[in-house]
């Protein structure tokens, strides 16, 4: 598995689209304040998860182990 080749540019704009839209979900659709926190929290672990698979630095979190000493 290799690095997936984006442009620098994408992501950014990707970015910028991600961070729109929640801020337009959060201003102008009314709900529950706990609602939008669970919506912005699971938006930012997508986009986290999303930009590690990215830059191929997901392959390193699903295989790390804790050796335990005993």
């Amino acid at each position: 598995m290799g690095i997936v080749q984006t442009p620098l540019v994408q992501i950014l704009i990707a970015l910028i689209v991600v961070g729109v839209l929640l801020w337009l979900v959060n201003n102008f659709i009314p709900m529950a304040g706990s609602i939008k926190s669970i919506l912005n929290a699971v938006v930012i672990i997508v986009v986290v998860v999303w930009l590690l698979n990215i830059f191929g630095l997901m392959h390193y979190i699903t295989n790390f182990h804790v050796n335990r000493a005993g």
